[in-house]
Formats: C-alpha cells, structure tokens, sequence
C-alpha cells in the first residue's frame, strides 16, 4: 500500500498527489512514468512522474479527471492508501548537453514537461518555456515554470490570461525572430504537438515529443501502446512504453496516434459516469 502525503486541487479536473514510494524515488527520472492501481481490484493506469524527492521518499503525479480511475484516485485524499505504484519505467528524457531548449507545453501536459524544464535548469541550461491552455482557471503551475525558466510566455485560447492563441504563435514568433534551439520539446494534446513539430521542421531544430498513448501492461508485451513510426522510408512499430515515451517528432504517424486515441473515449466517457453515479457525484 502506498501512501497520499499531499493532495492539491490545481484546476477543476486536474489533482496533483504526492505519493510515498521510495524504491521509485530513488530512481526515477524526467520523463519516465509510473502505473497505479487505486485498490485491488482497480484498471492499471499510467502517470507520468511529475516530481520526485529522493530524502522524503515521494514522488509526485498530476492527473486530470477524465475517465473511473481517474475519478476514483481523486476521491481519496491525504493519509489514505492506493493498491499499487510501480515504476520507474519507460526511458528518461536526454537532457544531457543542451544549452539552450524550447519546452512547450499543453494543457495536463505541463506537468510532464515541468520537471524536464527543472532538470535542464539544474544543468545550467537555458530554459524557454511556452505553455498554453484553453483559459485562465484551467492554468497549472505557472510559478514552477518561472523558477525554472529563463523565459516563459503563458497562452490562452481565449486570451483569459496571458496572450491570446495556441502555443505554436510565440513559439513561431522566436523562430522566425533568428532565435534557435539545441531542441524542441513539445509535451501535450496529439494534435498540439503534430502542429509544433511542423512549425519547428523549417528550421532543422531536433524535435521531442511524448506519446502517451493507451498503456496496459507497461512492459512492451500488451502491445496497446503501439506507434508508427516513418524512419529511414520504412514505417517500424515500436512501443511507448519501453522504447519511449520520448520520440524523434519527425518520425511519429500523429494522424494514426490520434485516431487510436479515440478508440475508447466513448467506452472512458460511460465508465466516468456509472462510476460517479456509485459515488453518488455528478456528472458534469
């Protein structure tokens, strides 16, 4: 059993937990994730590490309400147990030698690219974050980001808060400017990230996305997080969950990762309520 030592409420449908876990701490890295079961007899699902803290002993997930796991792992607050934590798994994110990076980052997707912004900071590189979200009360982590960053432009769709647009605008902007990167990190929706590595592809600027698509098992034997990648003229399938999630942006079939994607949103979306209606919550 693993214990919450912090919950906080970021936004209406996004929860950070910081759970006891030790023998993950110890090891885990940016960029790698973890798989949960809130009880024993609960669906295996995949978090990303959005944290760590080796002396305490914890490491910290942040995840957004959209499906009965989900639900459920929200209802449980501090002191309380979850079944299962494993991990590290997946590989770290290579920050090593980089001077100067680009993160974006989309939505929930920033609590994935955050601590790849610390760690590159820890090295001394320079850091310029984008992070975009659809509107203001739907932010997360901005002041995590400032400490981290040489720079940082928030984006809104709406233009609640910051500037106004998707994060391919400032992100544009900077490139078109003369401003160049050793990398371009880009972490959040399919969609977000198909239009970041386009608009970084002119300018032959290496390009990281992480694909976070469905996980079961987390070992490579499932297959259910299978990609398609186009190298060397060849389409190689390979598996988020052991060979990434970190991938060659250049190389990924984003229109085939999104269409699997939505294979299972209307099966998520019946789960969410029949389990809302056993809590007795509504739905919304």
């Amino acid at each position: 059993m693993y214990k919450i030592l912090r919950k906080e409420i970021l936004n209406p449908t996004v929860t950070l937990m910081e759970i006891e876990a030790p023998y993950v701490a110890a090891k885990a890295e940016p960029g790698q994730f973890i798989i949960l079961r809130v009880d024993e007899d609960g669906e295996r699902i995949p978090l990303t590490v959005a944290g760590y803290d080796r002396a305490r002993g914890s490491v910290t997930v942040i995840f957004q309400i959209v499906g009965a796991t989900t639900f459920k792992l929200g209802q449980k607050n501090e002191g309380e147990y979850i079944s299962d934590f494993v991990g590290p798994l997946g590989k770290k994110t290579k920050v090593e030698g980089l001077k100067k990076v680009c993160i974006v980052g989309g939505g929930v997707g920033c609590a994935i690219a955050l601590p790849i912004a610390q760690k590159l900071s820890e090295l001394g590189a320079e850091v310029v974050s984008v992070i975009g979200f659809r509107n203001k009360d739907l932010l997360i982590l901005e002041n995590e980001f400032k400490a981290a960053s040489d720079k940082l432009v928030v984006m809104t769709d709406d233009g609640s808060y910051g500037e106004k647009g998707n994060v391919c605008i400032p992100l544009t902007r900077m490139l078109e400017a003369g401003e160049r990167f050793d990398e371009v990190i880009a972490i959040g929706p399919i969609i977000m990230m198909k239009f970041v590595t386009e608009a970084v592809k002119p300018y032959s600027i290496p390009c990281t996305v992480s694909m976070n698509p469905i996980m079961i098992d987390g070992t490579g034997m499932c297959g259910g997080c299978r990609l398609t990648l186009n190298r060397d003229g060849q389409r190689v399938t390979e598996f988020a969950c052991v060979d990434g999630p970190d991938f060659n942006a250049y190389e990924v079939d984003f229109d085939e990762a999104m269409s699997r994607a939505s294979m299972y949103k209307d099966f998520e979306r019946h789960a969410y309520e029949d389990t809302c209606n056993l809590f007795g919550k509504e739905v919304n």
